[in-house]
């Protein structure tokens, strides 16, 4: 296919940013063809998705939670002090009221309001869509069988910080919570109450978020898992973070649930090569200034559209804010492939199993019933992936490293649990009794095999 730009005009950075340093470096991004007969052994080890956790960091996180277990409150104080350069002497310091919520909203400017409600009735009205109801059927003899579906009471989001603050996580996480019917929501930030902040803050006065507490890492966790003096043991716990949070979410599943174990950010591209190749260069370092380690991926089916895109983005790179961590993430983890068709395309995005996958060709509902793995597909040239991050509505808390394979975008579902109905009327019981009474002999389990006979009817 002949590659052509989309006729459609591109915001320009600067006169300076469009013209290339002489020692500019050209980046290494690899290049793969899915013809290749090691293509897949290629792939696989580009990936990289076996999460490696260094024993110090887990012996870290183990003795993090053990502490915050076992002496509550004075241990996630000692922590926050410690890891995030605090100075709090009490919990009181930690913990951010309603009223200092609602103060952060009520001191944004109209811009940064208006994104921020513009944002959240979205994600508000999305989630509104996903909430399930209990359902009940009756056989003919009278029995009842059926679903009651429940809220959670008492959950944990965890926003992360440390290089950035996302008020969208906040929104995107408590949210489909309180769309559930959750009656608590307990949030931790990292990220200190104040103006730096403030963005943060006053999304969680906007989701509805009971709680806030500014503590972050594994104590964090563990404060939500295991309760402490001041914060309420949850539910369960939602969020992503670093390995520390990482791990220790891992740590904690049993003692609470947990939505999934996050890794870092990903973007997988498909396009035809008709896409202005500066919107695809654009959209890969979006993912690629998350961190060192996201990863940023492009297959199209034209070898000469692969160098325009590289062109674009050694020519729009210069002028980056965060032009070091794109750099890293699209030498290190960054990956063009070549591939013979869409549909061929499609393939491959199936064994990379994205976060995040953009259809960026002609007729993307057509190769959509291609996919069946990814956490969140964006259709059409349009639809950028940066919308879903903060505001088209569905939540941007996504399964990584593959694990789209068996795990889904948060949504409402997350905060509601399920229990069965089982109501057997005289009639049904005796029914019934003749096939569990077989069925538990086999398995040499007596007392089921009579607990349902004795209810049979005699004849």
């Amino acid at each position: 296919m002949a590659t052509s730009k989309l006729s459609t005009n591109t915001p320009t950075l600067s006169t300076n940013a469009l013209k290339l340093p002489k020692n500019a470096l050209k980046l290494p991004i690899k290049q793969l063809d899915s013809a290749s007969a090691d293509f897949d052994a290629e792939l696989k080890a580009h990936l990289k998705r076996e999460m490696i956790v260094a024993d110090e960091v887990t012996a870290t996180v183990s003795e993090i939670l053990s502490k915050v277990r076992a002496t509550g409150d004075a241990a996630v104080l000692e922590y926050t002090n410690q890891f995030d350069g605090f100075a709090a002497q009490s919990m009181a310091d930690l913990k951010v009221t309603r009223e200092q919520m609602q103060a952060s909203l009520d001191s944004l400017d109209t811009a940064q309001r208006e994104a921020l409600e513009i944002a959240a009735n979205r994600i508000r009205e999305y989630h509104e869509r996903q909430k399930q109801e209990s359902w009940q059927y009756r056989e003919e003899d009278g029995s009842l069988l059926g679903q009651k579906v429940s809220p959670l009471q008492r959950v944990g989001v965890y926003a992360p910080g440390g290089k950035a603050n996302y008020p969208s996580s906040i929104l995107m996480l408590a949210i489909p919570a309180q769309v559930a019917g959750v009656e608590q929501i307990i949030a931790t930030v990292p990220t200190a109450y104040g103006e730096a902040g403030k963005l943060v803050f006053a999304a969680a006065a906007l989701a509805g978020v009971t709680e806030l507490y500014t503590i972050g890492g594994a104590q964090a966790v563990a404060a939500l898992a295991y309760g402490t003096e001041s914060i309420p043991k949850v539910d369960k716990i939602t969020g992503p973070g670093n390995i520390y949070v990482t791990v220790a979410k891992r740590l904690v599943f049993g003692e609470v649930g947990i939505d999934m174990i996050a890794g870092p950010s990903e973007l997988t591209i498909i396009c035809d090569g008709q896409t202005n190749p500066d919107w695809i260069a654009m959209d890969l370092f979006s993912q690629a200034e998350h961190d060192e380690q996201a990863q940023s991926i492009l297959i199209a089916t034209d070898a000469g559209y692969l160098d325009q895109v590289r062109e674009s983005i050694e020519r729009l790179l210069p002028a980056m804010e965060r032009r070091e961590i794109i750099e890293k993430s699209m030498a290190n983890r960054g990956l063009f492939i070549l591939a013979k068709n869409l549909e061929e395309a499609a393939r491959v995005s199936d064994a990379i199993a994205p976060e995040h996958l953009e259809l960026s060709i002609a007729d993307p509902e057509a190769l959509l019933e291609k996919i069946n793995h990814a956490g969140a597909i964006f259709m059409g040239r349009y639809s950028a992936e940066a919308l879903g991050d903060y505001c088209a509505g569905p939540s941007h808390v996504l399964p990584t490293s593959g694990t789209a394979r068996f795990f889904s975008a948060l949504g409402v579902y997350d905060f509601q649990k399920r229990s069965s109905i089982i109501f057997s009327t005289k009639e049904g019981a005796s029914r019934l009794a003749k096939t569990a009474g077989e069925l538990a002999r086999n398995e040499r389990l007596q007392a089921h095999a009579l607990s349902a006979e004795y209810r049979q009817i005699k004849s």
